[in-house]
């Protein structure tokens, strides 16, 4: 990651929300990820100077932006003086302006027209600077609005939920656009999404937000990959979701038990009886094939399941299946389309599956040790 630009450390209470936050942001796109409700605009707000923290510090290129002990305001930069750009979602354009004139609007100086206008080359808008927002297509708005932003010469730049609106076909455009002019201008972007399609067209690095908390930072491969926590898998959806008890905590794993089947899992240190969350990577199942010699990925953690249904895409195969017996779960099982083509996969179908150690990611601790059955 390049070096930290933007600081944010921030607390703000509600009568039944708790927004804590701490984030540090690089000369990169990163995104801010969770659920509605999360406090993901509430962040941003916070950032630009639209919303007062009840206590902390927001810190950009250096400059202190915000700080208070939560007694006394120490320091509230006004939002017109902390050179951060805000793009949101509905455009906020001016209808009465033309597109130039809306790029032009919070420029100074005799060359201000000369410089909204280079904007709008730079963002391929030059043919429609005479026209009204009313004349524009949304992808055409998102792009006078970002021009606007960036034609300040922010030190920052925040985007709420800004393509959610658009065809594909605009969103995409707008999302290559974006990366190339974070690349171009090295400026902190933090762009707000719940759409992990968005996450992974436009963000270096994700951070996960849910119930006012930051849960987890980093790129989004590894983390979609291991969680750190029920609220980042709960965020993403991930499936195969599980809670289990410990059993043992041995040199060749941890092994819980779930619901009576049990499971060996990556070592990891945490008492016998402690109840965990778990999550079970889909492309970590394995099926069986009955007359062949059991390969190593496939000699732990072995249950009877059966077919529920099966979809084939263009680069995965996704089989959900049933086990047979307790624990009485679903699982999703993810594979490239080649593979399993000879197995029975139809609805219905009984066969041998295998969950590898290294995919069965344990979340968190769910709460204190109990007593083991005897």
């Amino acid at each position: 990651m390049s070096a930290e630009r933007l600081l944010v450390d921030i607390e703000k209470r509600y009568p039944a929300f708790h927004l804590q936050v701490r984030l540090s942001v690089g000369a990169e796109v990163m995104v801010l990820y969770g659920p509605s409700g999360a406090g993901k605009t509430m962040t941003l707000r916070a950032i630009a100077g639209l919303l007062r923290p009840d206590r902390g510090e927001i810190w950009l290129d250096g400059r202190l932006l915000f700080r208070s002990d939560g007694r006394q305001r120490a320091l509230n930069v006004p939002a017109h003086r902390r050179r951060v750009g805000l793009v949101f979602q509905d455009y906020a354009l001016f209808p009465h302006l033309t597109a130039l004139e809306n790029v032009a609007f919070g420029l100074r100086g005799p060359g201000r027209r000369e410089e909204a206008l280079r904007w709008l080359r730079r963002m391929r808008l030059e043919h429609v600077a005479h026209h009204y927002p009313s004349q524009l297509s949304g992808g055409q708005k998102q792009r006078v609005a970002i021009a606007r932003t960036l034609a300040t010469a922010p030190s920052a730049l925040l985007l709420d939920e800004p393509f959610s609106a658009l065809d594909p076909d605009a969103k995409g455009r707008l999302q290559r656009e974006l990366r190339e002019l974070q690349a171009e201008l090295g400026l902190p972007v933090l762009y707000v999404t719940h759409s992990l399609e968005d996450a992974f067209a436009v963000g270096h690095r994700i951070a996960v937000i849910a119930e006012g908390k930051v849960q987890q930072v980093g790129r989004l491969e590894e983390v979609l990959s291991s969680p750190a926590s029920w609220q980042v898998a709960r965020a993403f959806g991930l499936p195969n979701l599980v809670r289990a008890r410990v059993r043992a905590a041995a040199a060749d794993g941890l092994h819980l038990d779930w619901d009576g089947l049990e499971l060996l899992a990556a070592p990891r240190d945490l008492p016998s009886g402690r109840e965990v969350l778990a999550y079970i990577r889909p492309e970590e199942v394995r099926f069986i094939y009955p007359d062949r010699p059991l390969s190593a990925a496939v000699r732990h953690n072995r249950l009877r399941v059966r077919v529920v249904e099966q979809r084939l895409g263009r680069d995965f195969r996704l089989v959900r299946v049933r086990t047979v017996g307790p624990p009485w779960a679903e699982l999703e099982v993810r594979s490239p389309p080649g593979t399993y083509g000879d197995l029975p996969l139809d609805p219905d179908s009984e066969l041998e599956a295998a969950i590898r150690p290294a995919g069965i990611v344990v979340l968190e601790a769910t709460g204190p040790p109990v007593e083991a059955d005897h």
